[in-house]
């Protein structure tokens, strides 16, 4: 059996509870309406029997004994009746006619209320079998003579009391049904508002794990639905970018790795049709390109265990002016054969930092094969450190320089300048990535900006030992 939705679900659940809600209001207000009803007559009732005892009273004292009831029963009904200066002489006569009823009796207490006598015998009035009474002395000459009892509403009996309340409670039942329909309304209302948006939500995941990075959904508001569709929003577009990313990068692997192997295979073709003769010359050209091929795939192996945070760094302390002055002596002679005037301005004090020193040569060493590649003959190579915090190590070179549109994109894989930093240089487009990687390994960054040579300006951040 299929179980119902979310929103079925939430809406059942708010129903249920307004339901249970009303329920239990509307009892508890009849509960409490009815006994406060019947409290109510009860009061009345006991008010109005406590004004017949002065007159009960009176008319024992005038008469001395029970009897002038017993013997004419409508003398009770005249003693009920509540008016104001009743007296009851000891020869007064019964009045002409049938005496009046009760007046403003709405309670029925006149068929509640019986008189006994002293040793509790029945002198008139009803008396309810197992009911629940009231009794007050009638007290003459400072003796008690007789007794009233009353007795309590257990229940709604009499006819006006019934019709109000039951109109109490066909009130009640159609406020009752009332709230109902409305708590449906609003359940409903809640359900569908309240998961529309989540609704679209799952409907855009189902659809982003299809592959559709491009969908978007609308944020609607700025709650924690809002924000749930803005995460959804910014992973749809980091995937997009992540698949984007993926696809220039399996691009341009596969044309950085076609360019040396086609190579090798032209020659290699050349040499077995005999069209070119395997000489030192034919080597040396066969060696440089297994060489290119050689430091592409390390340098995609480095950055792949950059990706996993796998990259070995064997820090400790060391000087940073050693390892720039090995790096400018490994490259001091290609830099005079291509007619670059190499420039050092180091700190006389050692420059000490918290570092992986193989590493940052490799780094410094990128930098400096960027500068040999790309800088025209004749050209400057600029390096200075600011010992400061951070350290900033700055390498200038001169021209040809970078279009500043493009200068947010040279630490990106297999990006390469197309006007003066083509590929005819031979660079794979990798060498900054790695500086990128390896300056964030220790905490710092690397920012490319124009020079002041005329051509490239990169700048490196690390922070200083024990930072």
């Amino acid at each position: 059996m299929k179980r119902p939705g979310l929103a079925a679900r939430i809406f059942l659940a708010v129903f249920a509870t307004a339901i249970v809600l009303v329920v239990a209001a509307g009892g508890a207000a009849r509960w409490s309406f009815s006994r406060g009803f019947l409290g109510y007559l009860n009061d009345l009732a006991l008010a109005r029997m406590e004004t017949v005892v002065p007159r009960v009273a009176s008319a024992y004292a005038a008469h001395g004994d029970w009897d002038f009831i017993r013997a004419d029963r409508m003398r009770w009904m005249e003693i009920l009746r509540p008016v104001p200066g009743l007296d009851f002489p000891a020869d007064a006569g019964r009045q002409a006619g049938p005496p009046s009823p009760p007046v403003s009796d709405l309670t029925g207490v006149v068929m509640r209320m019986a008189l006994l006598d002293a040793d509790r015998r029945l002198v008139a009035g009803f008396v309810i079998a197992g009911a629940r009474t009231e009794e007050r002395p009638v007290v003459v000459a400072g003796r008690t003579v007789g007794w009233l009892s009353l007795a309590q509403f257990e229940s709604v009996a009499a006819a006006g009391a019934s019709r109000f309340e039951t109109a109490q409670r066909h009130a009640l039942t159609v406020i009752g049904l009332a709230a109902v329909v409305l708590a449906a309304a609003i359940a409903w209302w809640l359900a569908r508002t309240l998961l529309r948006p989540v609704r679209e939500v799952a409907e855009a995941t189902h659809r982003l794990a299809g592959g559709d990075y491009a969908l978007r959904v609308p944020v609607a508001a700025r709650d924690e639905v809002g924000r749930l569709a803005e995460d959804f929003n910014h992973l749809a577009a980091t995937l997009q970018r992540n698949e984007r990313m993926r696809r220039d990068f399996m691009a341009d692997l596969s044309h950085e790795l076609r360019t040396p192997l086609g190579v090798l295979n032209g020659e290699l073709e050349a040499i077995e049709d005999g069209m070119r003769p395997f000489d030192a010359q034919s080597l040396a050209s066969l060696q440089g390109e297994v060489a290119m091929l050689s430091k592409l795939v390390s340098d995609l192996y480095d950055l792949s265990l950059a990706d996993v945070g796998a990259l070995t760094y064997r820090k400790h302390d060391v000087d940073l002016r050693d390892i720039l002055s090995a790096a400018a002596e490994q490259y001091r002679e290609r830099l005079a054969d291509a007619g670059i005037a190499l420039e050092m301005a180091l700190p006389a004090a050692p420059v000490t930092l918290f570092a992986d020193a193989v590493r940052l040569r490799q780094l410094f060493g990128n930098l400096l094969e960027n500068s040999c590649r790309y800088t025209d003959r004749g050209g400057v190579l600029r390096i200075a450190v600011d010992d400061a915090e951070p350290l900033r190590v700055t390498v200038d070179d001169s021209a040809p320089a970078v279009p500043p549109e493009r200068l947010p994109h040279l630490f990106e894989r297999f990006y390469r300048v197309d006007s003066s930093r083509s590929r005819a240089s031979g660079g794979a487009g990798l060498g900054l990535a790695i500086c990128r990687n390896i300056a964030e390994a220790h905490g710092g960054a690397i920012d490319a900006a124009p020079s002041p040579l005329g051509g490239l300006r990169l700048v490196v951040h690390l922070p200083r030992a024990g930072q």
